[in-house]
Protein backbone atom coordinates (compact mmCIF):
# COMPACT_ATOMS: atom_id res chain seq x y z
CA UNK A 1 0.00 0.00 0.00
CA UNK A 2 1.26 3.88 -0.99
CA UNK A 3 0.27 6.64 0.80
CA UNK A 4 -2.03 8.70 -1.14
CA UNK A 5 -2.77 12.37 0.29
CA UNK A 6 -4.45 13.71 -2.32
CA UNK A 7 -7.17 11.60 -0.09
CA UNK A 8 -7.52 14.16 2.24
CA UNK A 9 -9.54 17.27 2.32
CA UNK A 10 -6.07 19.22 2.99
CA UNK A 11 -3.44 17.00 2.40
CA UNK A 12 -3.10 16.94 6.12
CA UNK A 13 -1.29 20.21 6.47
CA UNK A 14 -4.46 23.11 7.00
CA UNK A 15 -2.67 24.03 9.91
CA UNK A 16 0.68 25.65 8.29
CA UNK A 17 -1.60 28.50 6.87
CA UNK A 18 -0.73 30.81 9.77
CA UNK A 19 -4.20 32.10 9.84
CA UNK A 20 -4.32 31.94 13.73
CA UNK A 21 -3.79 34.20 16.46
CA UNK A 22 -0.26 35.22 16.86
CA UNK A 23 0.75 32.85 14.37
CA UNK A 24 4.48 34.72 13.45
CA UNK A 25 5.24 33.38 16.97
CA UNK A 26 2.88 30.11 17.49
CA UNK A 27 2.83 27.59 14.87
CA UNK A 28 0.07 25.48 15.80
CA UNK A 29 -1.88 24.21 18.41
CA UNK A 30 -2.26 20.50 18.85
CA UNK A 31 -4.65 18.85 21.89
CA UNK A 32 -4.99 15.19 22.04
CA UNK A 33 -7.25 12.79 24.27
CA UNK A 34 -6.15 9.47 24.84
CA UNK A 35 -8.98 6.51 25.51
CA UNK A 36 -9.12 2.68 25.96
CA UNK A 37 -11.77 0.59 25.16
CA UNK A 38 -13.39 -1.16 27.85
CA UNK A 39 -12.83 -4.94 28.31
CA UNK A 40 -8.95 -5.20 25.80
CA UNK A 41 -5.61 -4.99 26.99
CA UNK A 42 -3.65 -2.14 26.21
CA UNK A 43 -1.63 -1.88 22.89
CA UNK A 44 1.70 -2.61 24.46
CA UNK A 45 0.55 -6.03 25.81
CA UNK A 46 -2.25 -6.91 23.59
CA UNK A 47 -1.81 -9.41 20.73
CA UNK A 48 -2.38 -8.82 17.11
CA UNK A 49 -5.65 -10.39 16.95
CA UNK A 50 -6.79 -8.09 19.79
CA UNK A 51 -5.62 -5.07 18.53
CA UNK A 52 -7.23 -5.71 14.66
CA UNK A 53 -10.41 -6.30 16.70
CA UNK A 54 -10.06 -2.76 18.76
CA UNK A 55 -10.10 -1.39 14.66
CA UNK A 56 -12.61 -3.13 13.60
CA UNK A 57 -14.71 -1.82 16.58
CA UNK A 58 -13.57 1.63 16.08
CA UNK A 59 -14.19 1.74 12.34
CA UNK A 60 -18.11 1.05 13.11
CA UNK A 61 -17.88 3.72 15.52
CA UNK A 62 -16.41 6.34 13.23
CA UNK A 63 -19.04 5.58 10.64
CA UNK A 64 -21.68 6.43 13.11
CA UNK A 65 -19.93 9.65 14.22
CA UNK A 66 -20.91 12.93 11.93
CA UNK A 67 -17.95 14.70 12.95
CA UNK A 68 -15.77 12.17 11.21
CA UNK A 69 -17.91 11.49 7.95
CA UNK A 70 -15.32 12.58 6.09
CA UNK A 71 -12.27 11.38 7.78
CA UNK A 72 -10.26 8.67 5.34
CA UNK A 73 -8.80 5.50 7.65
CA UNK A 74 -5.14 4.74 6.43
CA UNK A 75 -3.83 1.54 8.02
CA UNK A 76 -0.28 2.67 8.96
CA UNK A 77 0.89 -0.94 9.56
CA UNK A 78 0.73 -1.06 5.77
CA UNK A 79 2.70 1.55 4.56
CA UNK A 80 6.42 1.76 4.06
CA UNK A 81 8.72 3.32 6.51
CA UNK A 82 9.38 6.18 3.94
CA UNK A 83 5.22 7.20 3.70
CA UNK A 84 4.96 6.35 7.73
CA UNK A 85 7.86 9.28 7.99
CA UNK A 86 5.94 11.25 6.11
CA UNK A 87 2.72 11.43 7.80
CA UNK A 88 4.98 11.90 11.20
CA UNK A 89 6.82 15.14 9.27
CA UNK A 90 3.49 16.59 8.75
CA UNK A 91 2.58 15.67 12.63
CA UNK A 92 -0.32 13.50 11.56
CA UNK A 93 1.03 10.41 13.27
CA UNK A 94 2.71 9.99 16.47
CA UNK A 95 6.59 8.38 16.50
CA UNK A 96 5.26 5.56 18.13
CA UNK A 97 2.61 5.18 15.67
CA UNK A 98 4.56 5.11 12.91
CA UNK A 99 6.66 2.65 14.31
CA UNK A 100 9.82 4.62 13.64
CA UNK A 101 12.39 3.28 16.40
CA UNK A 102 13.68 -0.03 15.45
CA UNK A 103 13.09 -1.41 19.15
CA UNK A 104 9.63 -0.76 18.49
CA UNK A 105 8.38 -1.66 15.38
CA UNK A 106 4.93 -0.99 13.97
CA UNK A 107 2.23 -2.99 15.57
CA UNK A 108 -0.77 -4.53 14.07
CA UNK A 109 -3.17 -2.92 13.79
CA UNK A 110 -2.21 0.46 13.69
CA UNK A 111 -3.88 3.21 11.58
CA UNK A 112 -5.84 6.36 11.14
CA UNK A 113 -8.72 8.16 10.09
CA UNK A 114 -7.58 11.53 8.75
CA UNK A 115 -9.64 14.91 8.18
CA UNK A 116 -9.07 18.01 8.16
CA UNK A 117 -7.55 19.27 11.18
CA UNK A 118 -8.64 16.81 13.40
CA UNK A 119 -7.31 12.80 13.16
CA UNK A 120 -7.59 9.61 15.39
CA UNK A 121 -5.00 7.14 15.53
CA UNK A 122 -5.90 3.61 16.69
CA UNK A 123 -3.49 1.39 18.58
CA UNK A 124 -0.68 3.61 19.62
CA UNK A 125 0.83 3.61 23.52
CA UNK A 126 -3.73 3.72 23.61
CA UNK A 127 -6.00 2.22 21.85
CA UNK A 128 -7.18 5.65 20.55
CA UNK A 129 -5.73 8.95 20.26
CA UNK A 130 -8.11 11.60 19.66
CA UNK A 131 -5.94 14.67 17.99
CA UNK A 132 -6.83 18.63 16.64
CA UNK A 133 -4.38 20.53 14.58
CA UNK A 134 -4.85 24.30 14.26
CA UNK A 135 -3.01 27.08 13.03
CA UNK A 136 -1.67 29.75 15.46
CA UNK A 137 -2.73 29.96 19.59
CA UNK A 138 -5.84 28.02 19.19
CA UNK A 139 -6.49 25.98 22.46
CA UNK A 140 -10.55 26.68 22.73
CA UNK A 141 -11.02 25.90 18.90
CA UNK A 142 -9.00 22.30 19.20
CA UNK A 143 -10.70 21.62 22.05
CA UNK A 144 -13.98 22.00 20.95
CA UNK A 145 -13.50 19.82 18.16
CA UNK A 146 -12.28 17.22 19.99
CA UNK A 147 -14.60 17.27 22.56
CA UNK A 148 -17.63 16.69 19.60
CA UNK A 149 -15.85 13.54 18.17
CA UNK A 150 -14.95 12.45 22.06
CA UNK A 151 -18.50 12.70 23.14
CA UNK A 152 -19.74 10.87 19.58
CA UNK A 153 -17.35 7.75 19.66
CA UNK A 154 -17.80 7.39 23.19
CA UNK A 155 -21.53 7.55 22.97
CA UNK A 156 -21.12 3.92 20.99
CA UNK A 157 -17.74 2.58 22.44
CA UNK A 158 -17.63 2.01 25.97
CA UNK A 159 -14.30 4.00 27.46
CA UNK A 160 -12.08 2.21 30.01
CA UNK A 161 -12.61 4.54 32.97
CA UNK A 162 -12.67 4.82 36.71
CA UNK A 163 -14.61 6.52 38.94
CA UNK A 164 -11.92 7.59 41.01
CA UNK A 165 -9.26 8.17 38.78
CA UNK A 166 -10.55 9.12 35.32
CA UNK A 167 -9.68 7.59 32.37
CA UNK A 168 -7.52 4.98 32.12
CA UNK A 169 -4.50 5.24 30.03
CA UNK A 170 -1.15 3.28 29.58
CA UNK A 171 0.82 5.91 30.72
CA UNK A 172 -0.16 6.91 34.33
CA UNK A 173 0.53 10.76 33.54
CA UNK A 174 -2.41 10.47 31.01
CA UNK A 175 -4.83 9.18 33.25
CA UNK A 176 -7.47 11.37 34.26
CA UNK A 177 -8.07 13.39 31.34
CA UNK A 178 -6.10 12.13 28.91
CA UNK A 179 -5.57 15.10 28.00
CA UNK A 180 -2.41 16.43 26.17
CA UNK A 181 -2.72 19.90 25.26
CA UNK A 182 0.50 21.96 23.42
CA UNK A 183 1.58 24.76 21.64
CA UNK A 184 4.65 25.12 18.77
CA UNK A 185 6.28 28.48 19.76
CA UNK A 186 9.12 30.08 18.04
CA UNK A 187 11.42 31.90 20.84
CA UNK A 188 14.13 33.48 19.11
CA UNK A 189 13.91 36.68 20.52
CA UNK A 190 14.08 34.86 24.50
CA UNK A 191 17.10 33.17 23.13
CA UNK A 192 19.35 35.87 21.64
CA UNK A 193 18.54 37.65 25.24
CA UNK A 194 19.84 35.09 27.01
CA UNK A 195 16.17 34.77 29.11
CA UNK A 196 14.94 31.58 27.63
CA UNK A 197 16.22 29.44 30.13
CA UNK A 198 14.87 31.02 32.98
CA UNK A 199 11.28 31.51 30.83
CA UNK A 200 11.84 27.63 30.50
CA UNK A 201 12.50 27.07 34.09
CA UNK A 202 9.52 28.90 34.99
CA UNK A 203 7.32 26.57 32.52
CA UNK A 204 8.37 23.59 35.22
CA UNK A 205 7.61 25.26 38.21
CA UNK A 206 3.88 25.70 36.40
CA UNK A 207 3.94 22.01 36.19
CA UNK A 208 4.55 22.14 32.21
CA UNK A 209 7.22 20.49 30.07
CA UNK A 210 8.77 21.25 26.78
CA UNK A 211 10.17 19.40 23.78
CA UNK A 212 11.34 20.08 20.43
CA UNK A 213 10.17 20.21 17.29
CA UNK A 214 8.29 16.97 17.58
CA UNK A 215 7.22 16.00 20.75
CA UNK A 216 8.85 13.64 23.32
CA UNK A 217 12.62 12.21 22.40
CA UNK A 218 12.98 14.89 20.10
CA UNK A 219 15.53 17.82 19.98
CA UNK A 220 14.76 21.60 19.77
CA UNK A 221 15.86 22.89 16.47
CA UNK A 222 15.45 26.47 15.06
CA UNK A 223 14.72 27.92 18.59
CA UNK A 224 11.03 25.87 18.16
CA UNK A 225 9.34 24.55 21.47
CA UNK A 226 6.68 22.55 22.16
CA UNK A 227 4.99 23.33 25.54
CA UNK A 228 2.80 21.32 27.26
CA UNK A 229 0.79 20.10 30.29
CA UNK A 230 2.80 17.23 32.06
CA UNK A 231 0.11 15.83 34.24
CA UNK A 232 -3.73 15.33 33.83
CA UNK A 233 -4.57 13.55 37.09
CA UNK A 234 -7.02 15.90 39.51
CA UNK A 235 -7.63 18.38 36.98
CA UNK A 236 -10.48 18.89 34.55
CA UNK A 237 -10.06 19.85 30.54
CA UNK A 238 -11.33 23.70 31.36
CA UNK A 239 -8.31 23.82 34.17
CA UNK A 240 -5.64 21.96 32.13
CA UNK A 241 -6.24 24.88 29.01
CA UNK A 242 -7.29 28.06 31.02
CA UNK A 243 -3.75 27.27 32.42
CA UNK A 244 -1.95 26.71 29.56
CA UNK A 245 -3.82 29.89 27.40
CA UNK A 246 -2.39 32.08 31.11
CA UNK A 247 1.47 31.08 30.81
CA UNK A 248 1.51 31.14 26.90
CA UNK A 249 0.21 34.67 26.69
CA UNK A 250 2.99 35.79 29.31
CA UNK A 251 5.70 33.92 27.51
CA UNK A 252 4.42 35.12 23.90
CA UNK A 253 4.03 38.83 25.72
CA UNK A 254 7.84 37.79 27.04
CA UNK A 255 9.26 36.92 23.09
CA UNK A 256 7.42 40.44 22.28
CA UNK A 257 9.52 42.21 24.73
CA UNK A 258 12.76 40.44 23.94
CA UNK A 259 11.91 41.24 20.51
CA UNK A 260 11.90 44.89 21.02
CA UNK A 261 14.91 44.67 22.89
CA UNK A 262 16.87 43.22 20.40
CA UNK A 263 16.22 46.30 17.97
CA UNK A 264 16.62 48.21 20.37
CA UNK A 265 19.72 47.82 21.76
CA UNK A 266 21.55 45.21 18.70
CA UNK A 267 19.53 46.69 15.49
CA UNK A 268 22.05 46.61 12.82
CA UNK A 269 23.75 43.49 14.49
CA UNK A 270 20.47 41.32 14.47
CA UNK A 271 19.00 43.10 11.11
CA UNK A 272 22.74 41.89 9.43
CA UNK A 273 22.02 38.47 10.95
CA UNK A 274 18.89 37.99 9.81
CA UNK A 275 19.75 39.26 6.49
CA UNK A 276 22.65 36.96 6.41
CA UNK A 277 20.82 34.15 7.13
CA UNK A 278 17.86 34.95 3.99
CA UNK A 279 21.21 35.58 2.21
CA UNK A 280 22.25 31.59 3.18
CA UNK A 281 19.27 30.21 2.13
CA UNK A 282 17.84 32.02 -0.85
CA UNK A 283 21.68 30.85 -2.39
CA UNK A 284 22.98 27.84 -0.58
CA UNK A 285 23.79 24.60 -2.33
CA UNK A 286 23.45 22.16 0.38
CA UNK A 287 21.62 22.23 3.87
CA UNK A 288 21.53 19.73 6.57
CA UNK A 289 18.10 19.80 8.11
CA UNK A 290 19.59 21.78 11.64
CA UNK A 291 21.39 24.04 9.21
CA UNK A 292 17.84 24.56 7.48
CA UNK A 293 16.07 25.18 10.62
CA UNK A 294 18.87 27.50 11.95
CA UNK A 295 18.72 29.97 9.34
CA UNK A 296 14.61 29.14 8.97
CA UNK A 297 14.65 30.54 12.39
CA UNK A 298 16.64 33.30 11.45
CA UNK A 299 14.15 34.70 8.70
CA UNK A 300 11.09 33.92 10.61
CA UNK A 301 12.43 36.49 13.18
CA UNK A 302 13.12 38.95 10.54
CA UNK A 303 9.80 38.77 9.20
CA UNK A 304 8.25 38.89 12.51
CA UNK A 305 10.55 42.22 13.32
CA UNK A 306 9.39 43.95 9.50
CA UNK A 307 13.00 43.65 8.49
CA UNK A 308 12.08 41.58 5.49
CA UNK A 309 8.81 42.03 3.73
CA UNK A 310 7.01 40.43 1.11
CA UNK A 311 7.48 36.73 2.17
CA UNK A 312 4.83 35.08 4.02
CA UNK A 313 4.47 33.07 7.50
CA UNK A 314 2.56 29.92 5.27
CA UNK A 315 5.67 29.65 3.26
CA UNK A 316 8.16 29.51 5.95
CA UNK A 317 6.17 26.80 7.87
CA UNK A 318 5.69 25.22 4.45
CA UNK A 319 9.70 25.27 4.35
CA UNK A 320 9.58 23.94 7.98
CA UNK A 321 8.20 20.78 6.68
CA UNK A 322 8.53 20.23 3.25
CA UNK A 323 12.40 20.11 3.64
CA UNK A 324 12.06 17.07 5.81
CA UNK A 325 13.60 14.26 4.50
CA UNK A 326 10.31 12.20 3.94
CA UNK A 327 9.06 14.55 2.00
CA UNK A 328 12.19 15.74 -0.12
CA UNK A 329 12.42 12.09 -1.17
CA UNK A 330 8.68 11.87 -2.30
CA UNK A 331 9.30 14.83 -4.41
CA UNK A 332 11.97 13.32 -5.71
CA UNK A 333 10.62 9.91 -6.00
CA UNK A 334 13.40 7.96 -4.77
CA UNK A 335 15.29 7.39 -1.52
CA UNK A 336 17.86 9.95 -1.11
CA UNK A 337 21.40 9.60 0.72
CA UNK A 338 21.83 12.36 3.83
CA UNK A 339 24.42 14.39 1.18
CA UNK A 340 21.73 13.79 -1.92
CA UNK A 341 18.69 15.21 0.69
CA UNK A 342 21.03 18.19 1.66
CA UNK A 343 21.38 19.29 -2.27
CA UNK A 344 17.71 18.84 -2.74
CA UNK A 345 16.34 20.23 0.32
CA UNK A 346 18.71 23.59 -0.46
CA UNK A 347 17.44 23.56 -4.16
CA UNK A 348 13.99 23.37 -2.85
CA UNK A 349 14.33 26.56 -0.45
CA UNK A 350 15.84 28.12 -3.20
CA UNK A 351 13.04 27.61 -5.34
CA UNK A 352 10.38 28.93 -2.89
CA UNK A 353 12.11 31.51 -1.75
CA UNK A 354 12.95 32.98 -5.42
CA UNK A 355 8.82 31.76 -6.23
CA UNK A 356 7.58 34.42 -3.02
CA UNK A 357 10.43 37.04 -4.09
CA UNK A 358 8.79 37.20 -7.53
CA UNK A 359 5.31 37.06 -6.17
CA UNK A 360 5.84 39.65 -4.57
CA UNK A 361 7.61 42.24 -7.30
Amino acid sequence: MTLDLSLLPDGGVSWLDASGDHAGIVLSTRIRLARNLEGFAFPGRARDGERLRVLSRVREAVGTAPSLEHHVLVRVDDLPSEDRLLLHERHLVSRELAGLDPQHPVRSGAAVFLGAGTGVMVNEEDHLRLQALRSGFALSEAYAALERIDEELGATIPFAYHQEFGFLTSCPTNTGTGMRASVMIHLPGLNATKEISKTLAGLQQMGLTYRGLYGEGSEVVGNFFQISNQTTLGRSEDEIIDQLMYVLRTVISREEDARRVLLRDAGYIIEDKLWRAYGTLRYARSLTFDEAMSYLSGVRLAVGLKLITGLSVYTLNKLLIFSQSAHLAQAEGRALTDSEANLVRARYVRQLLAEEAGTNG
